[in-house]
C-alpha cells in the first residue's frame, strides 16, 4: 500500500491565499525553522503560533506567511523533531529548515527604504519648488541669489540620499561598460547640480534644483511602483539547501548517537525513524517501510521500501523505522546536485534583456551625443560656456527618460493589480515581458493539473458490511489511500466495525479481527489481489474474494479549460511528470495533450526545457514540486501555485495564489496587452522628446518648462497605463 504527502492540501477549509499579509517579526535567536507548504491565511498563522507557543519548553514562534516559514526560540532540549508532530496533529504539514543555511529574513526592507528615498525627495521638491516660484515670478539680484543657495542647501542633502539607488545601479553598469536607464538620468541630474551651482556662484538668473529634485522625485515612484509589484526574491537554491536535514542518527556498535550530517561519512549507518527525512543518499540495511518521493520524483503514491533498496536525500521514510549505510553525503547527494542544477538554471534566466534596458541601449547614447552637440554648437555660436553648459544641461533635464523610467513600472502596476484580482501574483520584474513572448507551455502533473490527493472511485460497487469493516481498518492507518477511502465512507454515511487487534504493518497494510476472522486492507500481494494498471487498495475479510478499492487523482479545477485555451492560441502544450506511464498516459489522453514525458527526473524536467530553449522555443512551466524547482528556473518565464513546497514557489515568477488553474491562459492575453502598454509608452516618450528637445537645443527651456514638460510626460505615461485595470 502506498502513499502522498501532499503539499497542495489546505489546512483549514476557509483558507484564502493572502501575499499582503504583513510579515512577522521572527525572533533573532531562533534556533528551529520549519517550512510550512500548507499555510495559506491570516487563520493559518494563528492556529501554528497558537500551537508551538503552547508547547512546553518553546519561548517564542513566529510564522512568515510570505516566505511560509516558522522561526522557534526554544529550550536547548527542544528539535524540530519534537514539535513537527505538534503542528501535524493541527493539520499543517511541517518539514525541519536548516537555519544556517537561510539568510536572514528581509522583512520588507528594501520597499521601506525605496519610500523613505520618494518621501525625501517629494519634500524637498515642493519646498524648491515654493522657492522657485520667487524667482519666476521676477525676484532678483540678492534675493533671487539667496533663494537659490537656500535651494542648494535643500537639494544636495536631499538628492544625495535619494538618488542612491540611480548612483548605485549606474555606477555598476558603467564598471562593465554597459547603459542602462540610469546613467543618462545620473548624468542630468549631476549636470543640473553641478550648472546650478555654477549659475548660483555668479549671481545667474537660472538654476535647476527644482527640476533635479522633480526629477529625482518621479523616477523614485516609477521604482517604488515597480518593486510593489513583485514579492521579494530569494534564491531558490537556498531554500533547497535549507531544506537537507541539519542533524540524523549515526548508529556505532549498535547504539544511537545523534550528530550533524555535515559529520557523516560514506559508510556510516543511519537511522531514519517514521516521518524523518533521508539525510543522505544511501542503501537500505535493515527495515522494512514506504517512502515518500514526491518531493524529488513527483509520483503519486509512494513505493514500498526494504532491504537492498536505493534512497536518495530529502525522501520521507512513512510506516517503518529504516537502517541505511551511506553511499553519498554533503554535496555528493541528489539534494545537493539538484540545488546546483537549480543555480546554473537561474544564472542563465538572469541575462534576460528587459524593454527598458532595450530601449536605454538606444536612448542613452543618443540623450548624451545630442547634449554634447548642443553645448559644442552654443559654445561655438556664443563664445559663452556658461550659457552652452545651461543649454546642455537643459537637453539632458528635458530628455532625461522620466517617461521612460515610468513607462514599465506604470504598466506592470496596472497588469499586476488586474492579474491579482484574478488570482495570480506577480513576483519578477520583467515576468509580464517574458510571460507575453511564450510559444510552449510545460506542465507538471500531481499537485499541479492533478490535485496531488487520491479520491476513491468504486464506492458504490461495494455493500454496507464490507464498507463498515474497510473503513474501521482504514482509520487506524494514516495512509493517503486509508484516509481518502475513510473520507468517502464517512461521507456516505457509513460506520466502522467493530474490530479487534488491529495493527498496521509497515508498507503492507493494516489488518485485524471481525468476527473472528483475520482480515486485512493494502497491497495486492500482501492482500491476495491482483496488480493492475489502477492505484487500488484491497479488502481480505476470511477466505472471501478480496475486494478491490479504486482511486484516481482528481484534476484540479480550471486545468482543462487552461490546456484548451493554451491549445486555442496555438501554444504547444507539454505534460512532464515523475509519476508511472500509466498515470500520465491517462492524464494526457483525458486533456489532449499529445506531447507528454513520464518517469522524469529532476535533471530531466530541467533538461527537457532546456532543449526546448535551445530550439528557440519561449517556455511557460507550470510546476508545484521539489522536482519541478530546476525546470522552473530554467523556463523562460514559470508559475507555481501558492501552495507550492518553498522552493518551487521562490524559482517561480508568478505565483497562482488559489486552486484554479484557469487564470494561467487569461494572464498570457493580460501579458500580451501589458507589452503592447509599454510600447506604446516609450512611443509617447518618444513624442514628447520629439517635441521638447528642439526648445531645449533653441535655448527656450527654462527650468519651469523643463519641470512642467517632466511631469506632462510622467502623468500621460500613467494615464495610458491604467487603461489595463
Amino acid at each position: 500500500m502506498t502513499a502522498q504527502i501532499s503539499s497542495g492540501t489546505a489546512a483549514c477549509p476557509g483558507c484564502i491565499a493572502a501575499p499582503a499579509e504583513p510579515a512577522h517579526a521572527i525572533p533573532e535567536d531562533a534556533q528551529i525553522a520549519l517550512s510550512l507548504p500548507g499555510i495559506h491565511c491570516s487563520a493559518c498563522i494563528a492556529t501554528v503560533e497558537r500551537e508551538l507557543n503552547a508547547y512546553p519548553g518553546v519561548e517564542d514562534a513566529r510564522v512568515n506567511l510570505t516566505l511560509k516559514r516558522a522561526m522557534i526560540k526554544a529550550a536547548p532540549n527542544i528539535r524540530a523533531v519534537d514539535l513537527i508532530p505538534v503542528l501535524e496533529q493541527a493539520g499543517y504539514e511541517a518539514h525541519e529548515l536548516d537555519p544556517g543555511a537561510l539568510s536572514a529574513t528581509q522583512t520588507d526592507k528594501a520597499g521601506r527604504d525605496l519610500l523613505m528615498r520618494l518621501a525625501v525627495a517629494g519634500f524637498a521638491s515642493m519646498n524648491v519648488m515654493l522657492l522657485s516660484v520667487s524667482v519666476w515670478s521676477g525676484a532678483t539680484d540678492a534675493t533671487r541669489d539667496m533663494f537659490h543657495w537656500i535651494s542648494a542647501a535643500i537639494a544636495l542633502p536631499a538628492i544625495a540620499f535619494s538618488a542612491q539607488p540611480f548612483f548605485a545601479n549606474a555606477w555598476s553598469a558603467l564598471r562593465v561598460r554597459r547603459l542602462n536607464m540610469d546613467v543618462p538620468i545620473v548624468l542630468a541630474i549631476l549636470l543640473a547640480l553641478v550648472t546650478s551651482l555654477w549659475e548660483t556662484a555668479l549671481s545667474g538668473k537660472h538654476a535647476y534644483f527644482d527640476a533635479a529634485l522633480t526629477l529625482t522625485f518621479f523616477l523614485l515612484a516609477g521604482r517604488y511602483l515597480d518593486y510593489r509589484t513583485r514579492a521579494v526574491a530569494r534564491s531558490a537554491a537556498e531554500e533547497l539547501t535549507a531544506l537537507e536535514v541539519p542533524r540524523t542518527i549515526r548508529l556505532v556498535d549498535g547504539r544511537e548517537h545523534e550528530v550533524a550530517v555535515s559529520a557523516l561519512t560514506v559508510g556510516d549507518l543511519i537511522l531514519v525513524r517514521p516521518g524523518g527525512r533521508m539525510p543522505v543518499d544511501g542503501e537500505i540495511v535493515s527495515g522494512q517501510s514506504e517512502l515518500d518521493r514526491s518531493l524529488l520524483t513527483g509520483e503519486t503514491l509512494p513505493v514500498f521500501a526494504q532491504e537492498g533498496q536505493v534512497v536518495s536525500a530529502g525522501e520521507v521514510n512513512l510506516t517503518g523505522p529504516l537502517t541505511i549505510r551511506a553511499t553519498a553525503v554533503g554535496e555528493d547527494t541528489s539534494l545537493h546536485r539538484m540545488a546546483d542544477l537549480v543555480a546554473i538554471a537561474e544564472s542563465g534566466r538572469s541575462r534576460y534583456t528587459s524593454l527598458a534596458d532595450k530601449a536605454a541601449k538606444l536612448y542613452a547614447p543618443g540623450v548624451h551625443i545630442l547634449s554634447a552637440l548642443s553645448f559644442l554648437g552654443w559654445y561655438i555660436y556664443s563664445g559663452d560656456i556658461r550659457t552652452a553648459l545651461n543649454i546642455a544641461a537643459a537637453v539632458l533635464i528635458i530628455t532625461c527618460p522620466c517617461a521612460l523610467g515610468l513607462a514599465v513600472p506604470a504598466v506592470t502596476t496596472a497588469a499586476s493589480g488586474r492579474l491579482f484580482r484574478s488570482g495570480m501574483l506577480i513576483k519578477h520584474a520583467t515576468a509580464l515581458e517574458r510571460l507575453a513572448e511564450v510559444d510552449t507551455v510545460v506542465f507538471d502533473k500531481t499537485g499541479t493539473l492533478t490535485s496531488g490527493a487520491p479520491e476513491l472511485t468504486n464506492l458504490g460497487d461495494h455493500s454496507r458490511a464490507d464498507l463498515e469493516v474497510a473503513l474501521a481498518l482504514a482509520e487506524a492507518s494514516s495512509h493517503p489511500l486509508s484516509l481518502a477511502l475513510a473520507k468517502a465512507a464517512r461521507d456516505a454515511g457509513i460506520r466502522p466495525a467493530s474490530l479487534r487487534d488491529v495493527v498496521e504493518v509497515p508498507g503492507y497494510g493494516t489488518e485485524g479481527l471481525y468476527r473472528d476472522q483475520r482480515i486485512r486492507l493494502g497491497r495486492a500481494a500482501w492482500v491476495g489481489g491482483e496488480d493492475g494498471a489502477q492505484t487500488s487498495a484491497w479488502l481480505a475479510i476470511g477466505s472471501q474474494t478480496p475486494l478491490r478499492f479504486i482511486f484516481t487523482d482528481s484534476l484540479r479545477a480550471g486545468a482543462a479549460e487552461a490546456v484548451a485555451a493554451f491549445r486555442t492560441a496555438g501554444k504547444q502544450v507539454i505534460l512532464i511528470s515523475g509519476d508511472t506511464e500509466g498515470a500520465v498516459r491517462a492524464l494526457a489522453d483525458k486533456l489532449g495533450i499529445e506531447n507528454w514525458v513520464a518517469e522524469a527526473l529532476p535533471a530531466d524536467k530541467a533538461s527537457k526545457v532546456q532543449a526546448l530553449t535551445d530550439q528557440g522555443h519561449r517556455v511557460l512551466m507550470v510546476g508545484d514540486g521539489l522536482n519541478d524547482t530546476a525546470a522552473l528556473a530554467a523556463a523562460h518565464v514559470s508559475i507555481s501555485p501558492a501552495s507550492a513546497l518553498d522552493a518551487a514557489r521562490v524559482a517561480s515568477d508568478i505565483v497562482l495564489l488559489g486552486n484554479d488553474l484557469s487564470p494561467i491562459a487569461d494572464a498570457c492575453d493580460t501579458a500580451v496587452k501589458a507589452t503592447k502598454r509599454i510600447r506604446e509608452n516609450f512611443r509617447i516618450a518618444t513624442v514628447y522628446n520629439v517635441i521638447a528637445v528642439p526648445l531645449a537645443v533653441a535655448g527656450l527651456a527654462t527650468p519651469l518648462i523643463a519641470a512642467l514638460a517632466m511631469s506632462t510626460s510622467s502623468i500621460t505615461v500613467s494615464l495610458n497605463a491604467l487603461r489595463l485595470r
